[in-house]
């Protein structure tokens, strides 16, 4: 559910308060941690979306924590070599995951052997919404110019993804919804956002699925071009462009950030975790940047609430990726 002005700030209220009196109890009982710095790994490049929002997030957890928290990239394979990372560490609350949909995309296209469920949720923190994008001067202009110029060319349009990502799910439902057939096209694979970025840069590819977090200076610096949004509403920080929806396009697309510890780690332990976090979406600066920019909707879910969230999504994750062939 997208959210936004009033309407956004009091779900958030409402969640958090939840969300507080939800992990209170576990919270009292672990007073003793954390006593020393907390890893979270993150299973992509530096400074791509997930660096870039889960670093603001964690400075303003960290007063709450009472320790140092430091990040660890490991990129490949599709973000398995970090999720396997924290798969296999100590189950004590130390080790962190940044997850989205990629860990079960990963799963459900037969890439890994695990999946969220191989986990302990700690909290959901944001969804960051997806934005299709073009270079500058590109004869596309908006996202539903694209099935035309398709049948127009005589050399086929290229589109980035990261294999098996939330991307590549993202653009073969766009391939349907608009009529588009995968033969037509040229689809490139990368592996990383930041590797897409910088070959719409070189126009050595026509399109690519971004975010603010990632490109929001490019789109202020008209180097890029955003062609519409993946949301149900404009965004705060882009509010000319107009959402798919409002171009016949009938897809919303986010990346929905949270947080998983290795299975088995004490329950207290990740409630004061999810508490911090709790804390720190009640910062007001930190809430501006998350909407304005960087094109993110908190949506906190502690603990249970978020294994549950995961497992709603996976359940319409798994038809969906059969549906649209995702394993080719």
């Amino acid at each position: 559910m997208a959210c936004s002005g009033r309407g956004a700030l009091r779900y958030l209220k409402i969640a958090i308060a939840s969300g507080l009196l939800l992990i209170a109890n576990w919270a009292i009982a672990s007073d003793s941690f954390p006593q020393e710095e907390i890893s979270v790994v993150i299973p992509y490049m530096a400074g791509g979306p997930s660096d870039v929002l889960l670093r603001d997030i964690f400075k303003a957890a960290q007063p709450y924590l009472g320790q140092s928290v430091s990040v660890e990239y490991m990129p490949g394979s599709g973000a398995i070599l970090g999720a396997r990372r924290v798969l296999e560490a100590a189950p004590d609350g130390y080790t962190l995951l940044v997850c989205h949909q990629s860990l079960d995309l990963a799963y459900l296209a037969g890439q890994a052997s695990f999946n969220h469920t191989h986990f302990a949720p700690v909290a959901m923190l944001i969804r960051t919404v997806s934005i299709p994008t073009t270079y500058a001067g590109h004869r596309a202009q908006r996202a539903s110019d694209i099935a035309a110029l398709v049948n127009q060319r005589s050399t086929p349009l290229a589109f980035g993804v990261t294999r098996h990502s939330n991307d590549h799910l993202f653009w073969l439902q766009f391939f349907e919804q608009s009529g588009i057939s995968p033969a037509d096209v040229l689809v490139v694979h990368f592996p990383s956002m930041s590797s897409q970025v910088e070959a719409l840069l070189a126009h050595e590819i026509d399109f690519a699925l971004l975010d603010m977090p990632s490109t929001g200076q490019l789109y202020a610096s008209h180097a890029l071009t955003p062609l519409g949004v993946a949301a149900s509403e404009r965004l705060p920080g882009l509010p000319r462009i107009e959402t798919l929806s409002e171009q016949g396009i009938d897809l919303v697309n986010t990346a929905d950030r949270g947080l998983l510890a290795p299975l088995d780690t004490p329950p207290e332990r990740l409630a004061t975790l999810a508490n911090a976090l709790a804390q720190a979406l009640n910062d007001t600066s930190l809430r501006y940047r998350l909407a304005h920019d960087y094109g993110s909707l908190i949506d906190y879910r502690p603990l249970a609430a978020y294994g549950d969230y995961l497992n709603e999504q996976f359940y319409k994750l798994a038809p969906l990726a059969e549906h649209v062939h995702f394993r080719r």
